[in-house]
């Protein structure tokens, strides 16, 4: 073999060896999960060649790192004001400061939290609502369709601006980009300032599905606002057929809390417009009106990672009768289902409602694949029937309330921008477990035989969808 080629050969190999433990080096030090470290390490090495390639590709979490640049150097408007705060004075106490360090903002006293059940009861209140506004509205959502309901909210908020209302609506660019029936240009048409949220520069950019903004926030004249699970979405819609619309929970909020909602609002607006949306317009003095501790939590994957996750395990880890979960989508990981576990063998009574059909079947899929986890130790599964369920609520001991946009699945507690209310009130608790019990009354048990009963076709699908849940 000539001098030449065998120092080629040499240089590949060195080249080879060194791309390879740059990349195990990597995942040793900067991947959470150790498993995830072990079988990138094994698949660098077993494939020494394109191993290092692959984990540059996929293995990397760009994610978190793109998220937090993308904020980096805005300033976050925070209300200068003090508002009334208190403390639980229950065994919550100590989750209301767990809360308070990961969120950094107060529990509020004083607030009025009312649920909206499905479209026939949300959508009305929130078109009330912009017809009354006299100073401002402030609206963000996932989706915003421009047909059926959709184009009520179009009319709603033109004649807003018609009336000299400042209107500022914001919609992901996942809709905006996707959806044929989006209402981007239908509201431009109609005079209302709208903005995408995070277009990606390459249309085919490999994060373009993630750093999405998946929060549902409607604040009118800064006094009230509305949060929860629901788009402006014709699904949710159906009056010529009521039973197939989907079905879901969207909340009325008034008192200092709508402040925080606001908060999260203007700052997403700042980060993609560019405009600060500050003074009594959009933060006017508020009354009190209600006797629930209310305290928005904004989350996504830049600085505010993890935060929904956080307070999850808090609420799971103080409950000492209940837990009761409504969920679309439940995938969660190992953290979640050890805690959901740990309560069930502590004597909680842990009720988990799902849908009994998805929108998404690979996410349904994903989700037979590990409710075994939980249904093994004690946890009680649920599948509710009819039309699909989208409701989002977490009750514990009929006390403490977590509502908003958040699913229990990987893309809304790391990849996705949410906000969720966290409630201390034993009224709007107990209302809220009472309909919760309700549901798991007209559904059917889930039990650990079912699950093992699958046909083996069946198990195998499920299965490699649920590989796929840090990303669903």
């Amino acid at each position: 073999m000539p001098p030449v080629r065998d120092a080629v050969d040499v240089a590949f190999l060195a080249a080879v060896a060194l791309a390879a433990a740059t990349a195990s080096g990597h995942a040793v030090i900067y991947k959470r999960d150790s498993r995830s470290a072990a079988i990138w390490v094994l698949v660098i090495w077993i494939l020494p060649a394109l191993g290092p390639i692959l984990y540059a590709l996929v293995g990397v979490n760009r994610v978190e790192r793109r998220a937090a640049k993308l904020r980096r150097g805005m300033v976050r408007h925070r209300v200068d004001r003090q508002f009334p705060t208190s403390e639980p004075g229950t065994h919550f106490t100590p989750l209301a400061r767990l809360v308070e360090q990961i969120v950094g903002r107060p529990l509020c006293a004083c607030n009025a939290i009312d649920p909206l059940i499905d479209g026939p009861n949300a959508y009305p209140a929130m078109l009330q609502a912009i017809g009354g506004a006299r100073a401002s509205i402030a609206m963000a959502s996932y989706i915003f369709d421009a047909d059926g309901i959709g184009a009520e909210f179009v009319g709603a908020l033109g004649d807003a601006v018609k009336r000299g209302v400042e209107v500022r609506v914001l919609i992901d660019d996942v809709d905006a980009r996707f959806s044929s029936s989006n209402a981007v240009k239908p509201l431009q048409k109609a005079g209302v300032n709208v903005a995408v949220f995070n277009p990606p520069l390459v249309p085919a950019r490999l994060h373009a599905l993630n750093l999405r903004n998946h929060r549902k926030i409607l604040v009118v004249d800064g006094t009230v606002g509305f949060t929860g699970g629901m788009n402006i979405d014709c699904r949710y819609w159906k009056p010529e057929a009521p039973e197939a619309a989907f079905r879901d929970l969207h909340f009325r909020l008034r008192g200092p809390v709508v402040a925080q909602l606001m908060e999260v609002f203007a700052d997403d607006w700042q980060f993609t417009t560019d405009e600060a949306l500050r003074g009594p317009k959009w933060f006017p003095p508020l009354a009190e009106a209600g006797g629930c501790l209310a305290r928005a939590i904004e989350a996504g994957p830049d600085e505010a990672f993890e935060r929904v996750r956080w307070a999850i395990l808090g609420g799971l880890n103080a409950a000492q009768r209940s837990i009761k979960i409504l969920t679309p989508y439940f995938i969660p990981d190992q953290t979640l289902v050890a805690a959901l576990d740990a309560a069930a063998l502590r004597g909680v009574e842990v009720d988990i409602v799902i849908p009994e059909h998805s929108d998404l079947p690979h996410v349904h899929w994903a989700m037979f694949g590990q409710l075994w986890q939980v249904l093994d130790h004690g946890c009680r599964v649920w599948t509710r029937p009819g039309s699909f369920d989208h409701s989002k609520l977490l009750v514990v001991d009929g006390a403490w309330t977590l509502l908003g946009s958040a699913n229990w699945d990987a893309r809304s507690l790391r990849l996705n921008f949410e906000v969720d209310v966290e409630c201390y009130s034993v009224e709007l608790g107990a209302h809220l477990d009472g309909l919760i019990q309700a549901r798991i009354s007209a559904s059917r048990a889930l039990t650990l035989e079912a699950i093992d009963a699958r046909p083996l076709p069946v198990k195998l699908r499920d299965g490699l969808a649920r590989l796929f849940a840090p990303y669903l």
